[in-house]
């Protein structure tokens, strides 16, 4: 009896096991299978894509998971978007640019696309095509670049992606001098998905890498405020100290992760965890049956 009874404990923690992984397998399918942007998919780009800009500071935003609305611009500009990545996310972007009619270009163009950190700090991609050539007949140039997994904290002489701002850019690098300020079309799609418990490190950042508004400006404290600046301030207490979001368009604008900038407590880790430990107990328990079974004797 004591025989059968540990077998079936140790099947039911087999099977308990097995159930906890099939759900963290499950779990890594499911972030997998996440869809990377596509032209046709333009839901709410309205309240979470802007236009580009020409710089850092005027970056346009563009959240996670959505494509912008086609955008015109001029063939050799500079192009800039901002997005926001919290720790434990792989970003993914992707930029499609209608080229001009092949009558009215002169040779090949080569498009790149470059990712930068909150402090401007240049991050490689780990899959996709940030440099692509287009032939003199072609009619679209497709791009994309995958981020390394976001850390949660490194090392300061690392260059790890951390939580925070991440600025993409986009322009031509190589083109005939004819080609310049010929009108273009682009199109550009965030996608993202969570990297896993095995992608986790201890430790957390202070502050995430986000612009800050009014930065480098210093206070006299001598200068007396303006007449237009008292009648804004006013008495109230709550305008003391408050910086003003429009000298920062980037920082006004940057939008918090769902689940804050350190991507949350939970990870499928928990799963490992619990079930490594049922796993252990089960065996804990099966090993003291076993010597227990055999070190009692027969009574004579």
């Amino acid at each position: 009896m004591r025989t059968t009874h540990m077998i079936r404990t140790a099947a039911a923690g087999l099977l308990l096991g097995g159930a906890l992984f099939a759900t963290g397998a499950g779990t890594a399918v499911a972030d997998d299978a996440t869809p990377s942007p596509s032209a046709s998919d333009t839901s709410g780009t309205a309240e979470t894509a802007a236009a580009p800009g020409t710089g850092f500071r005027t970056a346009g935003h563009i959240g996670q998971g959505v494509t912008s609305t086609p955008a015109g611009a001029s063939t050799g500009d500079y192009l800039y978007w901002v997005t926001p990545a919290k720790a434990g996310e792989i970003l993914t972007v992707s930029a499609t640019v209608q080229l001009p009619e092949s009558a009215s270009r002169h040779g090949a163009q080569t498009w790149q696309l470059d990712l930068y950190d909150g402090l401007r700090r240049h991050q490689a991609c780990t899959a996709g095509k940030p440099t692509v050539n287009a032939a003199a007949d072609a009619a679209t140039v497709e791009l994309s670049c995958r981020l390394r997994t976001v850390r949660a904290w490194s090392e300061a002489w690392a260059n790890d992606p951390l939580p925070g701002a991440y600025y993409i850019r986009l322009t031509v690098v190589r083109l005939a001098d004819q080609d310049l300020g010929l009108p273009v079309q682009v199109q550009l799609g965030t996608a993202s998905k969570d990297a896993g418990g095995s992608q986790a490190v201890d430790g957390e950042l202070a502050a995430p890498l986000t612009p800050v508004a009014k930065a480098g400006a210093t206070l006299d404290p001598n200068a007396q405020p303006s007449p237009a600046a008292t009648e804004d301030s006013g008495d109230s207490e709550d305008s003391e100290g408050t910086a003003d979001p429009s000298a920062s368009p980037v920082a006004a604008g940057l939008a918090e992760p769902d689940g804050g900038w350190g991507g949350g407590w939970w990870s499928d880790r928990w799963l490992w965890t619990a079930g490594g430990g049922v796993l252990g107990a089960l065996a804990g328990v099966a090993g003291y049956n076993l010597t227990r079974g055999r070190g009692r004797r027969p009574v004579a």
